[in-house]
C-alpha cells in the first residue's frame, strides 16, 4: 500500500462552514448518537428477553438494530472527536477502514430490508403457510446471506481504493471519508473503480430495490382484493412500518447519491449524508416502536420491571 501512495493520513474538514457552531454540532451530533445507539440497544434487548418477540419480523428487526449501531459508531465517534478536539488526521488504512465500514452497512441494510418484505409478502400472501415457510433457518440464511452481501461483495471495491495513488491533496471536505470524496483525490485511472461502481450499483442497490418492489406489487395487490375494511387496515399495519422504513432508506439514499451533480457536490451532500447516517437509525426503532402493538406492550412491561 505504501509503493501505491505517497500520502499517509487524511485530513477530515468537517463542516469547516460553520466555524462558530462546532460545539453546538458536537453537542448535536452527540445527543442524536447517544440516543439512536440507545434506542437500538433496547430494542435489541427487548426482542432477546420478551419470547413473545421471538418470530422472524423481529429477529429481523434486531439484526437491523445491530447494523444501526455498528453504522453510528464507524463514523460519528471520529466526527465528534474531530469537532471537539479539532484534530482532523486519519490515518490512510483508517480511512479504507471506515469507507468499508459504511458501504457494509448501506449494503447490509438494504439486503435486510430486502428480506423483510420477503417476510411480509408471505405473512400477508400466503399466511396459511407463512410458518412452514419463514421458520427459523430460513431466518437466519437470509440474516446471514444480508450480513455476507455487505462484508463480502464490497471487499474487492476498497481493495481497489487502496491501490490507487494519492500524489495531491489529501484534504477530505467531508465529515467523513466519504467515497467519492476520497476517489477525487486520487492521480489514478480511476476507470476500473467506475465500473465497479456500477456493477455493486446494480447488485448491492437496484437489485434489492427491485425485489422489495415485487413484493410490495403483490402486497398491495392481496390488500386490495379484502373486501372488508378492517382487514384491510389490519393487513396494512403488518408491512406499514416496514414500507416506512424502506421509503426513508431508499428516498435518502436516492437523494444523496443519485440526483444529478451529486458526486461533485460536497457541500450539499453533506447534510443529507448526515441525516442519514444519525438521523434513520434513530428513526427504525422510533418507527417500529410506534407501530408495533406487541414492542409497545414488551417495551411498557420492560419499563415497569426497572421502575
Amino acid at each position: 500500500m505504501v509503493n501505491h501512495t505517497s500520502v499517509t493520513e487524511f485530513l477530515i474538514l468537517g463542516f469547516p462552514e460553520f466555524p462558530e457552531l462546532q460545539l453546538p454540532l458536537f453537542v448535536l451530533f452527540l445527543l442524536l448518537y447517544l440516543m439512536a445507539v440507545l434506542a437500538n440497544l433496547l430494542v435489541i434487548c427487548i426482542i432477546c428477553a420478551d419470547q413473545h418477540l421471538h418470530t422472524p419480523m423481529y429477529f429481523f428487526l434486531a439484526n437491523l438494530s445491530a447494523l444501526d449501531v455498528f453504522s453510528l459508531t464507524s463514523i460519528v465517534p471520529k466526527l465528534l472527536a474531530i469537532l471537539l478536539t479539532k484534530k482532523h488526521n486519519i490515518s490512510f488504512v483508517g480511512c479504507i477502514i471506515q469507507m468499508y465500514c459504511y458501504s457494509v452497512c448501506a449494503t447490509t441494510e438494504f439486503s435486510l430490508l430486502t428480506a423483510m418484505s420477503y417476510d411480509r409478502y408471505i405473512a400477508i400472501c400466503n399466511p396459511l403457510h407463512y410458518l412452514n415457510i419463514i421458520n427459523k433457518r430460513v431466518c437466519a440464511v437470509l440474516a446471514a446471506a444480508s450480513w455476507s452481501a455487505g462484508l463480502v461483495e464490497t471487499l474487492p471495491y476498497y481493495i481497489a481504493i487502496s491501490q490507487f495513488s494519492f500524489c495531491n491533496s489529501n484534504v477530505l471536505n467531508h465529515f467523513f471519508c466519504e467515497v467519492a470524496a476520497v476517489v477525487k483525490l486520487s492521480c489514478s485511472d480511476t476507470s476500473i473503480f467506475q465500473t465497479m461502481n456500477y456493477i455493486l450499483g446494480i447488485f448491492l442497490l437496484f437489485l434489492p430495490f427491485l425485489l422489495t418492489l415485487t413484493s410490495y406489487v403483490f402486497i398491495i395487490s392481496t390488500i386490495l382484493k379484502i373486501r372488508s375494511s378492517k382487514g384491510k387496515s389490519k393487513a396494512f399495519s403488518t408491512c406499514s412500518s416496514h414500507l416506512t422504513v424502506i421509503l426513508l432508506a431508499y428516498g435518502t439514499m436516492i437523494g444523496v447519491y443519485i440526483r444529478p451533480g451529486s458526486v461533485d457536490s460536497a457541500d450539499q451532500n453533506k447534510l443529507p449524508i448526515a441525516m442519514y447516517l444519525v438521523i434513520l437509525p434513530l428513526l427504525n426503532p422510533v418507527i417500529y416502536s410506534l407501530r408495533s402493538r406487541e414492542l409497545k406492550v414488551a417495551l411498557k412491561k420492560t419499563i415497569t420491571k426497572i421502575l
